[in-house]
């Protein structure tokens, strides 16, 4: 009995340390780079990179601010990111409770379609879609932005809808079609509240990949009052790259808005995550 409390106890001592190991190896580099944000250039090369800033300086957060035009940025980015998710949710729920609901000939072959977009990487469609997009004269223009990233985001979201929504029991769609509601009235009333959890999966995995996403954006628009975050993020590594206290701060901006997120809906997160996991 005292060999098992002993291996309990080294083993819950051994959990204890390896999560303390990997809390510091997450949180020290945003704390590494938030010092750091407060140091002039000078102070930066001369004093020790893990020291404190000597004094300090705050104005790097105002004229990274103001060199990087963050305003515009963020509120791009959280234009692209809002439409994104809330037409991703839509769009892809009313394909699933097709998909799962309403079967019919061909619904194997829409649904395997929709699959298949899971497996084609963003890599392999990047000049096609800009051919495409500048074809039909959308280059360099928010909807041509937002259309490629909700179709993106489909399939995804379409299979894990449509996987969580087949666990939905039919006599309670029966009960309501007796009832005389129609499907538009079942998907608002009755499938989208019951599917909130994976709905809240659907929209985590949307924000984070829209809001960070890099490539695409950076072929399909040129203006610089279309960028987003991370393509504005881009110039404090050319010619600013050696003034490091505005570089850092800079980076420091763009990494708080998720946080931010984080740290307002990570019980919802945490929620989302655990209770929208596919069904078998």
């Amino acid at each position: 009995m005292n060999d098992i409390r002993k291996t309990n106890m080294y083993a819950l001592t051994l959990m204890y340390f390896s999560v303390i190991v990997f809390t510091i190896l997450a949180v020290y580099p945003i704390f590494w780079l938030l010092v750091n944000s407060f140091k002039t250039t000078q102070d930066y090369m001369r004093s020790s990179k893990l020291a404190l800033p000597t004094t300090w300086f705050y104005r790097n957060y105002t004229l990274a601010w103001r060199d990087g035009d963050f305003a515009t940025l963020i509120f791009n980015s959280v234009f692209y990111t809002t439409v994104t998710v809330f037409s991703i949710i839509i769009l892809s729920f009313m394909a699933a409770f097709a998909f799962a609901k309403l079967p019919s000939g061909i619904t194997p072959v829409l649904h395997g379609s929709f699959i298949i977009g899971i497996l084609i990487t963003l890599q392999c469609i990047m000049v096609p879609l800009f051919i495409m997009i500048t074809a039909v004269g959308l280059i360099n223009t928010r909807l041509g932005v937002l259309i490629p990233y909700i179709g993106i985001g489909l399939p995804m979201a379409v299979y894990l809808a449509t996987e969580y929504i087949k666990g939905i029991p039919n006599e309670v769609l029966e009960s309501a079609r007796i009832d005389g509601a129609k499907y538009l009235r079942i998907f608002r009333s009755i499938i989208l509240p019951m599917a909130a959890p994976v709905a809240t999966t659907v929209a985590i995995l949307t924000v984070t990949g829209t809001w960070n996403e890099f490539m695409l954006i950076n072929i399909l628009v040129s203006s610089d009052s279309l960028k987003s975050l991370p393509i504005g993020m881009r110039m404090f590594s050319g010619s600013l790259a050696t003034d490091y206290g505005k570089q850092f701060a800079a980076l420091t901006i763009g990494m708080l808005p998720m946080i931010v997120f984080y740290i307002i809906f990570r019980k919802q997160i945490t929620r989302g995550v655990s209770a929208g996991a596919v069904k078998g």
